[in-house]
């Protein structure tokens, strides 16, 4: 083989390769139709078995939303509203008709959020804590789905650096802790930057951002 076949044959696997790992582009031709200017997130489905999880996980979603130029009602105010309107189970609202919700707020949009996974394991002397994470935004005027993401983070804490019995008892205490007392803030608040945040998959810029219908090159 001549070294211009070679050359093209290794060009040709490049573009095949970046082909395959370009990060898949989300259609918002709906949501910039309904170009919607506030949103309402109801309580969370928690499919983990942390039961904590849910009330944790609300207090990280507005303000990125908020940050991003939505107008979030506030989650506590929601949850407190759609209790007293016989809506206090999360399946119960999820399952029900956006429009609805709607009409009960005023919102342009609902944020429906299920928690796949809130867990700390512990393998062989280290524990993976992952936060896994399904998020989806109706239209209040026609049940429509505007917009999905979904976003999946772990963490599992360095290990020593140390060899010998040393260096395993502290990598044990390292584990234990970690499973003990896991810390998912940090992760939910990873998750929600990558959901909300990042080009071609997040969400535009809304109408109280500075960027608001100029960033339609970016989504």
């Amino acid at each position: 083989m001549n070294p211009f076949s070679k050359v093209l044959i290794f060009g040709a696997v490049l573009m095949l390769t970046a082909c395959v790992s370009a990060p898949t582009r989300y259609d918002y031709a709906h949501f910039r139709t309904e170009s919607p200017r506030s949103i309402l997130v109801v309580p969370v489905i928690n499919k983990s078995v942390d039961v904590n999880a849910p009330d944790y996980f609300l207090a990280t979603i507005a303000t990125p939303l908020a940050e991003r130029g939505y107008y979030v009602f506030p989650v506590n105010m929601v949850k407190s509203v759609l209790s007293d309107d016989g809506l206090s189970d999360a399946n119960l609202v999820h399952s029900g008709d956006p429009r609805r919700l709607g009409e009960l707020f005023g919102a342009d949009a609902v944020m429906y959020i299920s928690i796949e996974r809130w867990d700390a394991k512990y393998v062989v002397l280290s524990t993976t804590v992952t936060v896994e994470l399904n998020y989806s935004i109706k239209s209040t005027h026609t049940g429509q789905e505007l917009w999905s993401n979904h976003q999946r983070v772990v963490y599992q804490p360095q290990a020593s650096g140390n060899a010998g019995l040393a260096g395993l008892i502290a990598n044990a205490i390292t584990a234990a802790l970690a499973k003990a007392a896991p810390n998912y803030m940090p992760l939910a608040h990873q998750a929600n930057n990558g959901a909300i945040n990042l080009k071609g998959t997040g969400l535009p810029a809304g109408p109280y951002d500075g960027l608001f219908g100029k960033d339609a090159s970016d989504y």
